[in-house]
């Protein structure tokens, strides 16, 4: 049990920051010019949706899935973001402009 919570805090770290990462737009398409802020953002909100949908079904997977509040998803938010600080930093404050 512990190590599927490990499992998936690994890819939500490397989810959150894979927008950030690449140029392709939603990781397939290939673009000559920079990745827009918006689409990062877009990005960011579609791996945290598959990723709650993927907790979801491990933990359907390990026993009964209890009933989520407002909280709940604010605080996944948050940690969600939390996760994404090295990629933005790398993207738009680490990285010198060409």
């Amino acid at each position: 049990m512990r190590s599927d919570v490990a499992i998936i805090l690994l890819i939500a770290l490397l989810a959150a920051n894979l927008p950030f990462l690449t140029q392709r737009w939603f990781f397939i398409l290939r673009r000559g010019d920079a990745k827009p802020f918006v689409i990062r953002l877009v990005e960011f909100a579609l791996l945290y949706f598959a990723l709650g949908f993927l907790a979801r079904a491990v933990e359907a997977r390990l026993g009964s899935v209890h009933p989520q509040g407002w909280e709940f998803y604010a605080v996944t938010v948050s940690l969600f973001l939390v996760f994404a600080y090295p990629g933005f930093v790398y993207r738009y404050l680490w990285r010198k402009k060409r």
